[in-house]
């Protein structure tokens, strides 16, 4: 079944992804401070969403746990929706998440995302340090694990049946009067598909990835079969955005998370996240240089109002009315996350971002 979306409005919605980045000189607990004083301005700017990553052991990068941080992002909020982007299932027990999460429903009803993701977030250190702290889920069962959570996590909870015959009630919490909304995330043929039969929205990582983006949303939507919610196909796209008064400016502030890309590429050791300043004063090398101007094209970066038109035209071209932006602005000598928020602050109007 072939199932057509439509663009509802020029400017698309606005979402948030936010690795909860740390520089030179930061520590966690200032990183993660600012995260949290960010989305309380996205609520503020009407925002639809706000998810943290879980990325593992990176030098510039604060968002290990996203369940601990979409806590207290739900108790500095009132409107916008809070949520993962994504946990990485295979590092986790599916029973694991599920409690979280209904949990997290419990506090914030009806504002819960559970975006979920198959890749470890790591290296092959880190995840078999992860498998060491508990059963977790083999990459393999995937689908299983992602059933077995919605089924968890619902009001009626899930059976185990043993081979005995014999049948045991798994609840995620006792009386749940509501249900994180799921998400499968995915930059790969493989998530769209499965995406597609379970039913479930689809996120494709554009702002990781930057290939394949056409294929996956043609074949989760082309594959889609609704589940019993009845609900057709959604999805959005991610994207890494520097907006900032001036043109200059904002080239200038992607330059330090270009870098990162670079030393990532090329299998450099990691280093927290370097000022503007001292990312220009580092020369690069031919590959690197060759590396941050391919990643730049995929960018999304300059003024406000440059930014807000190539985020509708990029919208406009994949059929999607929402685009979660990965704020990735730099910060010069001195400052916080003035970037990161003027990021937000400029693209944010004159676009009505619903509930």
């Amino acid at each position: 079944m072939r199932v057509e979306l439509r663009v509802n409005d020029a400017i698309p919605s606005l979402s948030v992804l936010d690795l909860v980045p740390v520089r030179h000189g930061q520590t966690s607990a200032q990183a993660v401070s600012a995260a949290l004083d960010l989305v309380e301005r996205a609520d503020r700017l009407g925002y639809r969403r706000y998810w943290f990553a879980e990325h593992h052991n990176m030098p510039s990068v604060a968002s290990t746990t996203p369940p601990v941080l979409i806590a207290a992002a739900a108790a500095r909020t009132s409107r916008i929706r809070v949520g993962s982007g994504g946990v990485m299932l295979p590092n986790h027990s599916p029973l694991i998440v599920a409690e979280q999460f209904a949990a997290l429903e419990a506090l914030a009803p009806g504002r819960i995302d559970l975006g979920i993701g198959r890749a470890p977030g790591s290296d092959p250190v880190i995840t078999q340090l992860l498998n060491r702290s508990g059963t977790t889920s083999d990459v393999s069962r995937f689908p299983d694990h992602v059933t077995d959570i919605m089924a968890l996590t619902s009001p009626d909870g899930a059976t185990v049946r043993f081979t005995s015959g014999s049948e045991y009630q798994v609840k995620a919490t006792p009386s749940a009067s509501g249900v994180p909304q799921v998400w499968l995330l995915g930059s790969s043929d493989y998530s769209a598909q499965l995406a597609a039969s379970f039913g479930l929205p689809y996120v494709f990582a554009n702002h990781f990835a930057g290939e394949g983006l056409d294929r996956a949303l043609h074949l989760y939507r082309d594959q889609f079969v609704p589940n019993e919610s009845g609900e057709g196909p959604r999805t959005f796209v991610t994207a890494n955005v520097v907006a900032a008064p001036t043109a200059d400016e904002a080239e200038e502030r992607a330059v330090p998370q270009l870098r990162m890309m670079a030393r990532l590429r090329t299998n450099k050791p990691l280093v927290p996240l370097e000022t503007v300043e001292q990312a220009k004063a580092d020369p690069f090398d031919a590959m690197a240089e060759s590396i941050m101007a391919s990643t730049r094209q995929k960018w999304f970066v300059g003024t406000g109002a440059e930014v807000q038109g190539q985020l509708a035209a990029f919208a406009a071209q994949h059929g999607v009315d929402e685009i979660m932006v990965s704020p990735v602005a730099g910060a010069y000598d001195g400052e916080g996350s003035e970037g990161r928020a003027q990021t937000l602050e400029l693209i944010a109007a004159p676009a009505a971002v619903a509930a």
